[in-house]
C-alpha cells in the first residue's frame, strides 16, 4: 500500500471558478480517510484529482512518494469506486471483475485466483455468472468492489458508492467496506456528503466547504473539538444546537442571557472578553439533561413544539421565543407539545463561537 499526498493542491475551472483552493492532506499507509462535506464543496473534485480524471491547476499529489501531476490514471496504481456501479451490462459478474487483469494481460490463472478470491471476501462467488440485471444494487455494488479488489492496487478510491442504496443496505455496505478495510489492510480514501457515513467508517476525516478545508481529525476530535460552527453543525445527528447569547458578570460569576433564561457557565474565565457582547452558544442534544423543575441560574427552558419518539430515545423540538434546539432525552420523560420543559447543560460539552469570525473559543 502507499500514502497520499496533497501539497497546496488546487482546481480552477474556467480561469476564475475556484473549485478546490490550497488543499493539504496526507493519508498515511493504510489508513481510511473521508473526505465529507455538502455538495458543491470540492470533495469529488479532489477524488478525481488524486485518480487523475481531472488535471490539476496548483500544488502537488503524490502517490507512494512519488510526484504523480502529469502521471496517467492507468499508471497511478489505483482503483476507483464509483456512486453509479460503472459495470458492463453484457458481461458476467466474473468478466466484469476480470476486465482490468485481461486488459493488463494477466494470465488466466492468476485472474481466476484474484478473482476468486475476490469474491470470497465478498460473499459473491454464487453470483459470478450472473449479469448485472439479474442483481440488487447491494449485490452490484459488492461487483464493483471486487473489480478494485482483484486489481491490488496501492489505493483505493471510493466516490459516495453507497449513495444510491437504501437506508438499510447502506448501513450494511458500510459495516461491510469497513470490514474490508481492516481485512485488506489498504490505504482507502472515500467520498461522502453523509457525515453519518464518514463518522462510523474513517480513521480521519477532511471536512470541506466551498472548495476549503475546515478540519482534519479523527472522528471524535471534529466531533468534540469542532474548529469552527460549520464542522460543528456537519458533525453530529441531530446536529449541535446554536443559540446567540449575551455574556454578563454577576457576583463573580460568568452568565450567558438568552433572553428566557439566564444560566451560569462554570470554569468560564475564557468567556471573559466576551462579557457584554454577543456570542454563539453551541451543544449538543444529547448534553442537555431534562430537569423537572425550573432552577433559576441553572436550567435552560423553553416550550415543546414536537415530540419525536424513536424507541430508545426521544427528540425533543424546542423553541424559547427566539430560538429552536433539540435535546435528546430518555423515552420514560413524560412531556406534551406546548408543555414548558427545563434542561441543565453539560458546559463541559459546551463550544462557544465569536460572532463575527464563527470560530471557536478557545478554553
Amino acid at each position: 500500500m502507499a500514502t497520499v499526498e496533497l501539497k497546496g493542491i488546487g482546481k480552477v475551472y474556467d480561469g476564475d471558478v475556484r473549485a478546490v483552493d490550497n488543499a493539504n492532506i496526507t493519508v498515511n499507509d493504510r489508513e481510511f480517510v473521508v473526505l465529507v462535506g455538502p455538495s458543491g464543496c470540492g470533495k469529488s473534485t479532489t477524488l478525481r484529482m488524486i485518480a487523475g480524471l481531472e488535471d490539476i491547476t496548483e500544488g502537488e499529489l503524490y502517490i507512494d512518494n512519488k510526484l504523480v501531476n502529469d502521471v496517467p490514471p492507468k499508471d497511478r496504481d489505483i482503483a476507483m469506486v464509483f456512486q453509479n456501479y460503472a459495470l458492463y451490462p453484457h458481461m458476467t459478474v466474473y468478466d466484469n471483475m476480470a476486465f482490468g487483469l485481461k486488459i493488463r494481460k494477466f494470465s488466466k490463472e492468476e485472474i481466476a485466483k484474484r478473482v476468486n478470491e475476490a469474491a470470497k471476501i465478498l460473499d459473491i462467488e454464487e453470483l459470478l455468472d450472473r449479469k448485472p440485471k439479474a442483481l440488487s444494487g447491494g449485490q452490484r455494488q459488492r461487483v464493483a468492489v471486487g473489480r478494485a479488489i482483484v486489481r491490488q492496487p496501492k489505493v483505493f478510491l471510493f466516490d459516495e458508492p453507497l449513495s444510491n442504496l437504501d437506508a438499510k443496505l447502506r448501513v450494511q455496505m458500510r459495516a461491510e467496506i469497513s470490514s474490508l478495510h481492516n481485512r485488506l489492510k489498504a490505504t482507502m480514501i472515500y467520498v461522502t456528503h453523509d457525515q453519518v457515513e464518514a463518522m462510523t467508517m474513517a480513521d480521519k476525516i477532511v471536512v470541506l466547504k466551498d472548495g476549503l478545508i475546515q478540519q482534519i481529525g479523527s472522528p471524535l476530535e471534529l466531533y468534540n473539538q469542532p474548529v469552527n460552527k460549520f464542522v460543528a453543525g456537519f458533525i453530529g445527528s441531530p446536529p449541535m444546537n446554536f443559540l446567540q447569547v449575551t455574556v454578563t458578570e454577576e457576583g463573580g460569576k460568568i452568565m450567558i442571557d438568552e433572553g428566557s433564561f439566564k444560566v451560569a457557565v462554570p470554569d468560564a474565565g475564557y468567556l471573559k472578553p466576551y462579557v457584554g457582547k454577543n456570542i454563539i452558544f453551541g451543544i449538543r442534544p444529547e448534553d442537555l439533561a431534562y430537569h423537572p423543575t425550573e432552577e433559576k441560574g441553572t436550567t435552560m427552558n423553553a416550550n415543546v413544539t414536537v415530540i419525536e419518539p424513536l424507541g430508545a430515545e426521544i427528540h425533543l423540538y424546542l423553541y424559547t421565543g427566539k430560538h429552536q434546539f433539540i435535546a435528546r432525552v430518555a423515552p420514560d420523560v413524560a412531556l406534551e407539545v406546548d408543555q414548558k420543559a427545563f434542561f441543565t447543560v453539560d458546559f463541559s460539552k459546551a463550544v462557544f463561537f465569536d460572532i463575527e469570525t464563527e470560530l471557536a473559543v478557545k478554553k
